[in-house]
This record gives C-alpha cells, sequence and structure tokens, in this order.
C-alpha cells in the first residue's frame, strides 16, 4: 500500500460538512482521531477492524443520528442495527453481537420509542444478531433533537478472509449490489421541507449474507465497501487513494431509480454522492466477475447487482466516469455537506 498522504485540518470550529462523510470528514478523522488515537490497527480505517487473538474477531463502531427519526422504508432504530451489521459484513465477518446506547431528549414520547426500539428489534433478529449490552442517557429539552442512538458490532472473520485494498489489483471489477441514492432520497424527501412529492424508499437493509456469498469466492474477492456517507464516488476515491490505483465507472451502467434521478436532478445532487444503507460495493477478479455477479442477483437483495466499472493502474488515485456522450471526467471525494444528518 502506498504511504497515505498526511492531511491537515485547518479548520478551527467543527461544520456540519465535517460529518458529511467527503473531504472534511476525511480531514478530521486523519488529521485529528487518527493523529491522536492512532494505531496500526485503527490506521487501516476500514468499515470494521480484525483484531488479533485467539481467535479473529471484528470491531465496528457507529452513531445515528438521522432527520426525521422514521422516513419511508425504515427509521434510526432499524437504520443502526443495519448499518452495523454491514460494516462487520465488508470486512467479510459473520456479525454476531451489537451493543446499543440511546441519548434521548426530555419530553420525547415513550409510544415513538417504543415503535423505535421494537423496529430495532425486528431487525436485529432478521439479521441474526443479539444486543448484548446497552445504555440510555436522557438530555435536556432541546439538547438531542428527539433522540440518538449509537452501537457497536462484534462479529468473527473465518481462518484465509482477508479483504483490503493491498489486494486490488489492475483489471479487477467493480460491482454494485443495487441502484445508488435511494437511502440519502427518501430522507430529504421525508423531512417535507423541499416540498418534492416523490415515493422514494430508504434502501435500509442487512447485506451481511450478500457479503457471505462473495467471501465463497475465495481470493478472488479482494475488497467490499458499504456506500453510506459520501456515497459511491467517496468510497471508491477513498479505495483508489489507499490501493495507489485508477477506478474507472461507466455511466451508462450505473442503476438509478427513475424518481430518485428526477429528485437528484431537481436539487442538483449527483446520485454518485448520495448514501445508500442497504448495498454493497465489491471489488472482485476480473475471471470471477460474472460467477460474483450472478450470486449476487441470486438473491433478493442483490437482484439490481450491476459491474459498473473496473480497476487500472493509471491515473493513480483518481476515480474517472467515463461517460454516455463519450467523454471522460474526474470524480472526485465529496466536498461540503449536501446530504446532512441522513444516518
Amino acid at each position: 500500500m502506498a504511504p497515505r498522504r498526511r492531511r491537515i485540518l485547518r479548520d478551527e470550529l467543527i461544520t456540519l460538512a465535517h460529518g458529511a462523510g467527503g473531504k472534511a470528514t476525511r480531514d478530521l478523522v486523519e488529521a485529528l482521531f487518527l493523529e491522536e488515537l492512532g494505531n496500526e490497527i485503527l490506521s487501516v480505517l476500514g468499515d470494521a477492524a480484525v483484531v488479533p487473538g485467539a481467535g479473529r474477531l471484528a470491531l465496528s463502531t457507529d452513531a445515528y443520528v438521522v432527520h426525521p427519526l422514521e422516513f419511508p422504508g425504515g427509521d434510526i432504530g432499524e437504520l443502526a442495527v443495519n448499518g452495523t451489521v454491514n460494516d462487520l459484513a465488508m470486512v467479510g465477518a459473520q456479525p454476531l453481537w451489537l451493543t446499543a446506547g440511546f441519548v434521548i431528549e426530555e419530553g420525547f414520547p415513550v409510544a415513538d420509542l417504543r415503535r423505535i426500539v421494537a423496529s430495532m428489534g425486528a431487525a436485529a433478529r432478521a439479521a441474526g444478531v443479539a444486543v448484548a449490552a446497552g445504555d440510555t442517557k436522557v438530555v435536556e429539552r432541546g439538547k438531542a433533537d428527539g433522540l440518538y442512538v449509537t452501537t457497536a458490532g462484534v462479529g468473527t472473520v473465518a481462518a484465509g478472509v482477508d479483504l483490503s485494498p493491498t489486494r486490488v489489483r489492475p483489471g479487477d471489477r467493480v460491482l454494485l449490489s443495487g441502484t445508488l441514492a435511494d437511502h440519502g432520497m427518501a430522507v430529504m424527501v421525508a423531512r417535507g421541507d423541499l416540498q418534492l412529492e416523490a415515493e422514494i424508499g430508504s434502501d435500509t437493509a442487512a447485506v451481511h449474507e450478500l457479503a457471505a456469498v462473495l467471501v465463497s469466492l475465495g481470493a478472488a474477492l479482494r475488497f467490499m465497501r458499504d456506500p453510506t456517507r459520501g456515497g459511491l464516488a467517496t468510497a471508491l476515491n477513498e479505495l483508489a487513494e489507499a490501493a495507489a490505483l485508477a477506478v474507472v465507472l461507466d455511466e451508462s451502467a450505473l442503476p438509478v431509480r427513475p424518481a430518485v434521478t428526477a429528485a437528484c436532478e431537481i436539487l442538483g445532487i449527483d446520485p454518485l454522492y448520495v448514501a445508500n444503507e442497504g448495498k454493497l460495493i465489491a471489488i472482485v477478479a476480473a475471471a470471477a466477475a460474472d460467477e460474483a455477479l450472478a450470486a449476487l442477483r441470486a438473491h433478493p437483495l442483490g437482484r439490481d447487482a450491476v459491474i459498473v466499472g473496473e480497476v487500472r493502474e493509471e491515473p493513480e488515485g483518481l476515480v474517472l466516469l467515463q461517460t454516455t456522450l463519450g467523454g471522460s471526467r474526474i470524480v472526485d471525494m465529496l466536498v461540503g455537506d449536501p446530504l446532512p444528518r441522513i444516518c
């Protein structure tokens, strides 16, 4: 792996852009958190960390501050379970246990909390994981926007499973398990302040079964990532930088639902940068790409899976989009905060 470019955090105040998953987030993570807390496990900056020991454990942690708390296709409770399960699955782990922490604002309706926690429990049972520990804090009215949820996850990684940007090679194919931008646009429409009328549902789902199908390919599976904050574009930029390779996307292959396309066009947002919460990106050896695609499509969550691009040697560290007009453009990492509070 090429040495990581040293990032500098020049900002004096935290802004919403620092939570959007793009360049500002990366600067904050690498120039502050990694600078102060860094170690050889954390420095990988994967979806989850595979830690040494008698067995191979994967650990992940996350926080959820979505607004509104309930949206078409899901809610903050289901999202918290699925997001943590998916982070574990992206390193090839079998998710087993979760912890859950709740920061509840004074005056929050108990009926709403019960409904959200029930949704969380149903999602955990569906994913085959147990919430093994938890904590609850209540803060003064106006201090928490209703409810925040934090989670941690633990899973086990089978011997021989090693997914890393260092294993990615030129010629590898980029697979996407389904349509882009569903979750982010569902949340935006659900807020109601944009006066958009569109039937868009979040794609929130646990994709560990899809991931397990790909893990069964063995060494042909190089790397996985779920395109959450910052979307497909940011996830692939992080990969290209870490692997010191290029990723070239085919615009005509990118799957976006018509309603999502329309909403993105109205808002002036590129769906490449919008979060999903029930999709995965997989980098697979070219010889196994068709087999991997067929395996994904055989599962209900992967029926819209497509090959969207390939890995190349040059231009190192960049993501390019081959447009439908026959040209190409650089797809940079997300800049700014076009979609705040979506996960």
